[in-house]
């Protein structure tokens, strides 16, 4: 028995990010992806926000400040999408930040310039 949370969530995002790769492949910019990633997710059923202004908290304080991810799925899941050759460890220190700061327990860091596949990094906090 799995422990994963979200877990039927993130399968069928997870389908939706390799539908997307299958057509597109690598090579394109982050937006083009997250284009395609928005409709497929939406021919899929799932509900998503499109770079929503996410609050920041510190030490239980909201902030002024706050981030913009590319895409929160079924209002607890992080999607930040990268167009890039290799995850370096900004990008992975990122959503654990964005995980951090948001309140949110899962992100999935999604890079579509790797070949010859999709690359999904789970993330929970």
């Amino acid at each position: 028995m799995s422990n994963l949370i979200f877990e039927r969530e993130t399968y069928v995002i997870r389908g939706a990010v390799f539908e997307v790769y299958s057509e597109m492949g690598c090579g394109f910019l982050e937006a083009v992806y997250q284009e395609c990633l928005e409709t497929e997710l939406s021919a899929r059923g799932v509900p998503f926000v499109a770079q929503p202004d996410l609050k920041l908290n510190y030490k239980g304080r909201i902030l002024q400040q706050f981030y913009k991810p590319d895409l929160v799925c079924y209002s607890q899941i992080i999607l930040e999408i990268k167009a890039v050759k290799e995850i370096a460890a900004e990008h992975q220190a990122q959503i654990i930040n964005y995980l951090k700061g948001s309140g949110l327990k899962l992100g999935l860091l999604i890079n579509f310039g790797s070949y010859p596949k999709a690359q999904i990094q789970r993330f929970a906090f």
